[in-house]
């Protein structure tokens, strides 16, 4: 497993094993009942299915809330959260783990290159074009996304060429719109690309912090948006990147979802999504072409 795999897999374990060491004395009275409602209230919101492996799971991750909140109890923080619609957010972003890096999956952004961004540039009609990160995190993928177009658009400045980078997590999207990352997170980045990525200026932080460059980041409309809710786009996109977001939801909710990101895609472009998330079955809308790469059937 890579380091920030393993980095990411250690935090969870973190989590988990932390509940569980205070499980016969725990801090806060959290029930089954406690645990049936919040899970519920995750998925009619958000989609997401937390089975009860995930109990001592959410108790760390929402103590925290309650601590900020000064509340004694769960049953104390369910009444909160039904008379907050703040607080939802903050509850949806607590529960939610996140985890990307630069280039991750690199054959999807092969195939991207050659099959979107590459073909731009030919003399077409159509001279729009339109990519979303859809469940975009710290913003990892949309500037991969971008980078990606900016070295093989050179004139991408006078084209009309947008991506759209979209989260619930509120606290994720503020981080991904800054731009700015650890030195080390562009390690893995092709020598190729790391030219758009700029140390930043002053500071403690001018040796271990890198921005996106201002350039690339102008590609890049960042917007909040529950994937269970109404969309609100007027076209259709050129491609989709929906990666590591299916796995928390349960078959009916994919598949619901598969089918409007289907809707959403131009006859011929591309879906592309996690590498655990291989579709059941088949789409009478898609086609898979490679690892995960899907294509809308004109």
């Amino acid at each position: 497993m890579p380091p920030r795999q393993r980095a990411a897999a250690a935090a969870i374990a973190a989590d988990e094993g932390a509940a569980i060491a205070i499980d016969g004395a725990r801090e806060f009275a959290f029930s089954e009942a406690d645990f049936r409602h919040l899970a519920q209230v995750a998925y009619d919101y958000a989609g997401i299915a937390l089975a009860a492996s995930k109990q001592n799971l959410v108790y760390s991750r929402l103590s925290r809330r309650l601590r900020a909140l000064g509340l004694s109890s769960f049953q104390e923080y369910r009444d909160h959260l039904a008379e907050s619609d703040r607080e939802i957010e903050s509850f949806i972003n607590s529960i939610s783990t996140n985890h990307t890096k630069f280039f991750r999956e690199s054959h999807h952004f092969d195939h991207f290159r050659t099959h979107v961004a590459a073909p731009f540039t030919a003399p077409r009609a159509d001279r729009r074009l339109r990519v979303w990160s859809a469940g975009c995190s710290s913003g990892e993928e949309p500037y991969t996304i971008a980078v990606v177009l900016k070295r093989e658009i050179r004139d991408i400045e006078r084209q009309d060429v947008r991506i759209l980078a979209t989260d619930i997590d509120t606290d994720v999207l503020a981080k991904a719109a800054r731009g700015e990352y650890q030195m080390s997170s562009i390690d893995d980045i092709p020598k190729t690309y790391q030219s758009y990525f700029e140390p930043v200026d002053g500071g403690d932080d001018e040796s271990t912090t890198v921005a996106v460059s201002e350039d690339v980041r102008a590609l890049i409309a960042f917007r909040r948006l529950n994937l269970m809710e109404s969309w609100p786009f007027r076209g259709l996109f050129d491609a989709i990147f929906c990666r590591n977001v299916m796995i928390y939801f349960d078959a009916p909710t994919r598949a619901a979802l598969v089918e409007r990101f289907t809707q959403q895609l131009k006859p011929g472009c591309w879906l592309y999504i996690g590498h655990s998330e291989s579709l059941i079955g088949s789409h009478p809308g898609l086609e898979l072409v490679g690892r995960t790469v899907y294509r809308r059937i004109a």
